[in-house]
């Protein structure tokens, strides 16, 4: 029973973290309808800016993951202004093509600043609680809560904010926001801005837990796409309840199956969910 829970809490903090990727990467397709690949190595540019603010400038952690939000927010603008919307108008391969392209350079950019090695974050918390016969870091913890408060405020950000109805505005009709007035490209661009920003928080959550190092964000974002296929394209709360599932069934199979098995699992539920629902659980049919 201990560890039932131990593995629970521990899904729930993984959960977390691909929630937040998830999110960002919602946030993207429901305005672009086009999957933005490139996202993967935002979260690992995020890991990287939170440990370079930490461990060579002295930065306070919080402080560390403000700049790393500034940072890729200024660098999702970047790539929608450059890269995004002058293909918005063409076939959906090239910025398929495109995002490849990112990628490779992002990639290739990360190797020569920080190298092949693994970086491993000086101490932040390490402080451990006892909870019901399971044993959790503050670290942890403070994973779950402040992802809580980011899924809170995106939602009031959504439906209470001008910004946010224009987001939802645009993500439902293209063209009706556009007769209604909005400004389209500069919804796009705070679009961006808000999943790279939620990306790097995402990255430097879990950093202190894991290493850093190159290639940490392409087994993260292939989950972020099952987690959004599953949830529903461009639903938010699909986002969040599925980013949870797959965190629970990795913790949940690792403990009582293998390690070994945990993409086997989360794909075999996919598509087990897509035979019933082919939108996703929250997903709804384009008309």
């Amino acid at each position: 029973m201990d560890l039932l829970f131990q593995q629970t809490l521990n899904g729930i903090m993984v959960g977390s973290v691909y929630a937040l990727v998830a999110l960002g990467l919602t946030l993207e397709y429901g305005i672009l309808h086009i999957p933005n690949f490139a996202h993967g190595v935002l979260y690992t540019l995020g890991a990287y800016l939170t440990f370079l603010a930490v461990a060579a400038l002295g930065y306070n952690y919080w402080l560390a993951m403000a700049c790393a939000m500034l940072v890729l927010a200024v660098m999702g603008i970047v790539i929608d202004r450059l890269v995004y919307q002058p293909l918005i108008a063409a076939p959906h391969l090239n910025s398929f093509i495109a995002a490849i392209g990112l990628i490779y350079i992002f990639k290739a950019g990360m190797l020569i600043i920080w190298g092949p090695d693994f970086k491993r974050f000086p101490p932040i918390n390490e402080e451990v609680i006892n909870f019901f016969g399971a044993t959790v870091t503050i670290q942890r913890i403070i994973i779950v809560l402040v992802t809580a408060v980011l899924i809170v405020l995106l939602n009031l950000f959504i439906k209470k904010t001008m910004a946010g109805m224009s987001i939802e505005a645009l993500a439902q009709d293209r063209e009706g926001a556009l007769l209604a007035g909005i400004n389209v490209k500069r919804v796009e661009t705070m679009v961006f801005a808000v999943g790279s920003a939620m990306a790097a928080v995402a990255a430097a959550l879990i950093s202190p837990i894991f290493l850093v190092y190159n290639t940490m964000g392409d087994a993260v974002i292939l989950k972020a796409f099952v987690i959004i296929i599953l949830g529903g394209m461009g639903s938010i709360p699909g986002a969040v309840i599925g980013g949870y599932i797959i965190g629970l069934i990795e913790s949940l199979g690792g403990a009582y199956l293998s390690t070994d098995y945990n993409e086997i699992v989360a794909f075999a539920i996919l598509i087990g969910v897509l035979a019933v629902k082919p939108t996703g659980l929250f997903g709804t049919r384009a008309h």
